[in-house]
């Protein structure tokens, strides 16, 4: 389906991997010229730019570490060069842990604040300049913030933050015509799960699918297919939502 996204300009951060891959592949085929950037894993990245080279467009794959607030700064520099504006941010990018409560030091926890949130943070605050008037801002958020999970409490803090950012910035930017969006995610079916033991993979794919109404995992094309529909003129009055796309979870 033609959405209407052909020639727009997109960063997606975290991008190299899992939902991060699907979203600018899928924007990629819709004819938009996409930023976006890793970290650590380079054998991603040059898989992803040659997925991107058989597609076609103005793509460009860079190292970033989003939790350094001056390779923040320079990744928007690059936005600004490379694409001369943005009309859809994807905060994909974020970091997890499993630490038991009482043993979350000060340097873990601001690990992952600097990561899954004041990253966010930068990355819009810089990206604002950039965005005109029918822009989409998304962020990738987690089911697991309404239900908690043991040993993932700095990783829930951070995610049920970006609630309330979302809805404060569509609220102070709406009048500009710019819109914020998050997307709420369930088990989502990516690399990270097939790399697992294949006892504990099929553990849990049994045990997450039977918690969702359709009784299966999701998929990072499913994921796309929403941040495509926010990204275009069909979600043109959609803003300051958070959206499940959790197949139903409980």
């Amino acid at each position: 389906m033609d959405l209407g996204l052909k020639g727009k300009k997109a960063l997606v951060t975290g991008g190299t991997r899992g939902v991060g891959r699907g979203i600018v592949l899928a924007l990629a085929r819709d004819g938009v010229d996409v930023v976006t950037c890793f970290r650590q894993d380079k054998e991603a990245a040059a898989s992803l730019e040659r997925a991107l080279e058989e597609i076609g467009g103005a793509h460009h794959v860079l190292p970033a570490d989003l939790a350094d607030p001056a390779q923040v700064t320079d990744l928007l520099g690059e936005c600004k060069s490379r694409l001369g504006r943005l009309d859809i941010v994807v905060n994909n990018a974020a970091a997890i842990s499993h630490v038991p409560y009482l043993e979350l030091d000060v340097a873990e926890w601001q690990r992952i604040v600097d990561t899954n949130l004041t990253a966010v943070h930068l990355v819009v605050q810089q990206a604002l300049p950039l965005l005109t008037a029918g822009g989409s801002v998304i962020g990738i958020s987690s089911k697991s913030i309404e239900v908690g999970i043991p040993l993932r409490a700095h990783y829930t803090a951070t995610k049920a933050a970006l609630h309330g950012l979302n809805r404060t910035l569509a609220r102070e930017f709406g009048p500009q015509g710019i819109r914020f969006n998050v997307l709420s995610l369930g088990m989502i079916h990516t690399e990270a799960l097939e790399a697992l033991p294949a006892e504990q993979r099929d553990a849990m794919v049994t045990r997450y699918s039977d918690k969702t109404s359709l009784g299966r995992l999701g998929s990072p094309e499913e994921v796309s297919d929403v941040v495509r529909f926010l990204a275009s003129d069909l979600a043109r009055y959609v803003t300051g939502g958070v959206i499940p796309v959790d197949g139903g979870i409980s």
